[in-house]
């Protein structure tokens, strides 16, 4: 009697997840970013692609872009994930990978090493069946995203430049929303000098950095606008030695989010235009917009179409939301149609807790597969 094996079998699937859930991989921990990648190149070996092993610098690892043997001469399919995670080395001990009803747990699960392998298990299974897409497909594995993706940046750019259709496999949002939309990152470092003075003896000669700060903060509060989205929040501060001398210096970290272009060019050069209000007193702002906002464009719009009609026929409903936090999907938004949060559903990301749902395994999957064939 012949047995057939079902592609999108969840328990198989889930296996190769556990793999590189095993293999822990912080950011800054190159050695161990690069571990996995090596398992997951070895896991194209026998496939229709080309690898290409890009080295790691400054403290990264190194990246992986694996391109399908077809297709290649015009414009194609980006699928985007990242194989690092926020999770220190030794965290698999305190959240070991285990099932426990329909939640699978270890860190990095859904952000987003579920993800990732459901990408990688679409286009195995899309290889198997002979018949080639028209659209070439190259997926892009970085080792940065959780700081920004510094080092591979100019590679999504370049990629996402060159790409019809982007694919992000970030976790899905609340139940297994998909991703249309997301905010702009700024970053921003304010320094302050004043003039330290005895506090005691002799307040009047000096100029405190602290009281800058804190009018600087104020100006920073009054740029929130909840009901436009723009958040700008002052996240770290230091400042002075004692407390019987005036401080002569004072330090901030702020981070910004905005919805769309025109409030990012607008809040960039406002909180990079901050000045002392204190004679004696200087103040220097340093940073940029890390990740412009991810705006869904028409051609997004159609691509999420495309891909709620397929989810209705695999049997489920897909929606959409817009979302405060960024992803890679920033960087190509402005280049390509893309589509995000299009890996695992589950919960819990960066926490002690973090889960994927055993049932988004084959759907998931499944419209990544869809999505491969049926782009046009």
């Amino acid at each position: 009697m012949l047995t057939t094996v079902d592609p999108f079998d969840a328990k198989a699937i889930l296996d190769g997840i556990r793999r590189w859930v095993e293999i822990e991989t912080p950011t800054e921990a190159p050695e161990q970013v690069n571990k996995l990648a090596t398992a997951v190149a070895d896991g194209y070996r026998d496939l229709p692609v080309t690898i290409e092993r890009i080295a790691g610098h400054s403290g990264c690892g190194d990246h992986l872009a694996v391109r399908s043997s077809w297709g290649q001469h015009g414009p194609g399919i980006l699928v985007l994930s990242h194989l690092d995670t926020v999770h220190p080395i030794g965290f698999i001990e305190r959240l070991p990978f285990r099932v426990d009803g329909d939640s699978a747990f270890g860190p990095g699960i859904y952000d987003m090493k579920g993800g990732a392998y459901l990408a990688y298990h679409a286009f195995k299974q899309l290889c198997a069946y002979g018949e080639r897409p028209l659209l070439g497909v190259t997926q892009l594995y970085v080792s940065d995203e959780e700081i920004g993706s510094p080092t591979s940046r100019a590679l999504i750019e370049a990629e996402g430049r060159k790409a019809k259709y982007v694919l992000v496999t970030e976790p899905a949002r609340d139940g297994g929303k998909i991703v249309t939309g997301r905010k702009g990152v700024g970053r921003f470092d304010i320094t302050i000098k004043g003039v330290p003075a005895h506090a005691g003896t002799r307040p009047q000669d000096g100029r405190s950095a602290i009281r800058e700060l804190a009018d600087i903060i104020q100006t920073l509060e009054a740029m929130n606008d909840l009901k436009r989205g723009v958040t700008v929040n002052v996240g770290v501060v230091r400042g002075g030695t004692r407390p019987n001398v005036i401080a002569e210096e004072a330090y901030a970290e702020v981070d910004l989010r905005v919805p769309t272009m025109a409030d990012a060019d607008d809040l960039v050069a406002k909180i990079l235009n901050l000045k002392s209000r204190t004679e004696g007193v200087s103040v220097t702002v340093s940073g940029e917009l890390n990740r412009p906002p991810y705006e869904k464009s028409n051609a997004g719009a159609a691509l999420y179409e495309h891909a709620r009609a397929l989810a209705a026929e695999i049997g489920f409903d897909l929606v959409d939301t817009f979302t405060g936090g960024g992803s890679d999907g920033n960087f190509t938004a402005p280049h390509a149609a893309t589509l995000d949060g299009l890996g695992v559903d589950g919960q819990g990301a960066h926490t002690h807790y973090e889960q994927m749902y055993i049932s988004s395994i084959e759907p998931r999957t499944r419209l990544l597969y869809r999505l491969y064939q049926t782009l046009r």
